[in-house]
């Protein structure tokens, strides 16, 4: 009879494990679909324009940010103002309201992650997430798990105190 509910408690400890993996792997598309197709092949790639151009508190706050409406309608109320794209952006312009871009690089609300500190030691943005100026829908590259990041840090001979990367 032991043995029996032993088979049982592994069965289903595999299911819930299995089921966690599954959820984890397949719950969010690491390339969402956006409420406008924006290529960063374009800006960043073919028109070379910096990160930091678009993302600017990437250099002083945890967070690299997105640019606003008002910063992309600056360029393109003059550049490609007939593209499909780009009257969906004017859509937001005029009804004043901000784009619902869908985040792609998530982590986790225990993980404290600065950008800031990561671009001013000279890391390329790249190192994370991938040849972004190539691709014409952003996508997730790297797996941003645990082992990803120590593995870099040890690389780099940095921090491995437990409390500089969670809460």
């Amino acid at each position: 009879m032991r043995v029996l509910w032993l088979a049982v408690g592994v069965v289903v400890l595999a299911a819930v494990v299995g089921g966690l993996w599954l959820v984890r792997a397949f719950a969010r598309p690491k390339s969402p679909i956006q409420p406008i197709a924006f290529s960063h092949k374009v800006h960043a790639g073919d028109y070379q324009i910096a990160c930091e151009y678009c993302h600017a508190y990437v250099r002083r706050s945890p967070v690299a940010g997105v640019p606003s409406v008002q910063q992309c309608i600056g360029c393109h109320k003059i550049t490609a103002v007939n593209k499909p794209e780009v009257l969906e952006l004017r859509g937001y312009w005029e009804r004043q309201e901000s784009i619902p871009w869908i985040k792609v690089h998530e982590l986790p609300d225990f993980v404290i992650f600065t950008h800031k500190r990561h671009v001013l030691k000279g890391i390329a943005c790249q190192t994370c997430h991938g040849p972004v100026e190539t691709m014409e829908q952003v996508q997730q590259v790297a797996s941003l798990e645990m082992g990803w990041c120590v593995s870099c840090h040890k690389e780099r001979q940095a921090t491995l105190e437990c409390l500089d990367c969670h809460k």
